[in-house]
């Protein structure tokens, strides 16, 4: 197939949007509602976003203000709370969230702190299949090979 050929070739599959269900409470509120929502999952974006409604059902606090870059380049100065619990099946994640949009959007950092994989062709989440009783992360060498770090027990 040359060049040309290829490139007036429609794409045989198109990736489109991820949505995953997910459960958000406050921990700072141990009987207060757990919601479940379904959230667009992002891995080009950071954080969690939380539309306003959300936030104040959940009772969670402003911690501060911060800045933030959308998508098209804006830059706007949002409300920041937390803490936030984020849940998937047998995962767990304590973050904050900005305060912005109409959906519930969860980036990249929450997905690797649950362990989280992305099946595009499916267009689903799941737990990583390496690992799917715990949650694991890659996150510092030992000092000398072998040798956990302090305050870390050998399985």
């Amino acid at each position: 197939m040359t060049l040309e050929r290829s490139r007036k070739r429609p794409h045989d599959r198109s990736v489109g949007l991820v949505y995953s269900s997910f459960s958000l409470s406050n921990p700072r509120i141990p009987a207060g509602p757990v919601l479940e929502v379904e959230a667009l999952v992002d891995t080009g974006a950071v954080s969690v976003c939380l539309p306003p409604a959300l936030v104040a059902a959940l009772g969670l606090e402003t911690l501060e203000r911060r800045e933030v870059t959308l998508a098209d380049g804006g830059r706007h100065l949002v409300a920041y709370v937390g803490p936030l619990k984020v849940g998937f099946g047998n995962r767990g994640c304590y973050t904050g969230a900005y305060v912005l949009g109409e959906r519930v959007l969860i980036g990249a950092i929450p997905l690797e702190d649950m362990d989280l994989v992305i099946d595009p062709a499916r267009r689903r989440v799941s737990v990583n299949p390496a690992s799917p009783d715990i949650a694991t992360a890659i996150v510092m060498q030992a000092s000398r090979a072998g040798t956990p770090p302090a305050g870390v027990s050998a399985r």
